[in-house]
């Protein structure tokens, strides 16, 4: 891997020091109206449980959950019954208050971690904040950052977009986004080979309307909204080696039926079952799985560990050939836009890499012709049996960009 992980270690570095342009002021109005909606949640709160419960405390919550309201208890603590993420999604089925519990943690969570603390991050003197990124942290071999954390911005609803909007261009210039379509998808079905997959990426179909198709037996347009969802649960809970518990945790549905979603996926897309049996097989006769690019990760575990250890490292073991190689492919693409960039003559640099899209700080006039190069070299990088799909936006902010 070193004629990868050498060439980007510099492009990184240019990109620590050039950092993003962002918008202190932004995040502070964000920030004074997640403060409103959080003390009017915490009013609700405490309106229904009667008392001032302080929502930040477990014992409180406990009190509150299981004595009071009486509510079922799941998983046990060291310290009492877990009030965890987990658990609240359950008992949300049992009382309204447990799904408002979770949404104060959530709001709580991204105004700490995000409108309170990025601004602080800001360089005074340039506007920008400069994240430090990691090539050898994550097991996967993604990159990872940290101070802040990019790779953690939050990117779903309303609010991850308004903070997506506080990282900006300068002035004659554009934020443009270069970022692979469905590419853990792309990768398993060019790995596993599967027919139905390959057919789905090579005429452009929607794969999630594909799947759910297969799985429910109907024609593709019939597809309904809820089905799709499903299936897009099904396509990604496979890619990290998801349970019948899992999916219907995460679903909300009988187990029983999340067991026959599941098994109707494999039953239709019997390449990728043989696939995931195959590279276990493997990773216990080797001791160790690869990615496309033969990055190497040591899974012991496989053989030696007690069963929840094998069984984790089971999920690894098909799990990292295509996250692994997902993460093979972004690596790749910075690299070779950076030389396709360089070698057009386009002074556009790149500034922000978050999971499988890079962010580019682009002159106006030039938009159209770094678009095409953005494009072109991304989707270049390895040739697989399904294309390598990039969409390609820009604007005034990265939320426009993307």
């Amino acid at each position: 891997m070193a004629e990868v992980e050498r060439p980007l270690s510099d492009i990184l570095a240019a990109m620590e020091l050039r950092g993003c342009l962002v918008e202190a002021r932004e995040l502070l109005v964000i920030g004074d109206e997640v403060a409103r909606d959080l003390l009017q949640l915490e009013q609700t709160i405490q309106q229904q449980a009667g008392w001032a419960i302080n929502i930040n405390s477990p014992k409180q919550l406990r009190s509150l959950l299981f004595d009071q309201l009486g509510l079922t208890a799941g998983k046990k603590t060291k310290t009492g019954f877990s009030t965890d993420s987990e658990v609240l999604a359950d008992l949300a089925l049992e009382h309204p208050i447990a799904a408002q519990i979770e949404a104060y943690r959530t709001l709580s969570k991204i105004k700490s971690g995000w409108l309170d603390a990025l601004p602080a991050l800001i360089e005074p003197k340039s506007g920008r904040v400069h994240t430090r990124y990691n090539q050898a942290v994550a097991a996967t071999g993604r990159l990872s950052s940290s101070d802040p954390n990019l790779q953690n911005i939050p990117i779903r609803g309303p609010l991850g977009r308004r903070i997506r909007r506080a990282f900006v261009a300068p002035p004659g210039c554009v934020l443009l986004s270069g970022d692979y379509s469905q590419v853990e998808l792309r990768v398993l079905a060019h790995l596993s080979q599967d027919p139905v997959l390959i057919d789905a990426f090579r005429r452009g179909q929607d794969i999630h309307r594909r799947t759910a198709a297969e799985v429910f037996g109907v024609a593709p347009e019939a597809v309904s909204e809820e089905q799709r969802r499903v299936a897009k649960a099904v396509n990604f809970g496979v890619i990290y080696g998801q349970s019948d518990f899992g999916l219907s945790r995460q679903l909300r549905i009988p187990r029983g039926v999340a067991r026959r979603y599941i098994e109707g996926y494999f039953a239709r897309y019997a390449g990728v079952q043989t696939f995931m049996e195959r590279v276990v097989a493997e990773a216990r006769a080797s001791g160790e799985v690869r990615t496309l690019l033969g990055r190497r990760r040591p899974l012991p575990e496989l053989s030696n560990g007690p069963f929840a250890a094998r069984a984790a490292a089971e999920r690894v073991a098909r799990n990292t050939p295509i996250q692994g190689t997902a993460a093979d492919l972004i690596k790749l693409a910075m690299i070779a836009v950076e030389r396709a960039l360089a070698a057009a003559g386009l002074d556009a640099p790149m500034i922000l890499t978050v999971h499988d899209e890079l962010v580019f700080e682009v002159r106006e006039g030039d938009v159209a012709r770094a678009s095409a190069v953005v494009r072109e070299a991304m989707a270049g990088v390895a040739t697989l049996d399904v294309p390598l799909q990039v969409d390609v936006g820009y604007g005034r902010s990265w939320a426009e960009a993307h």
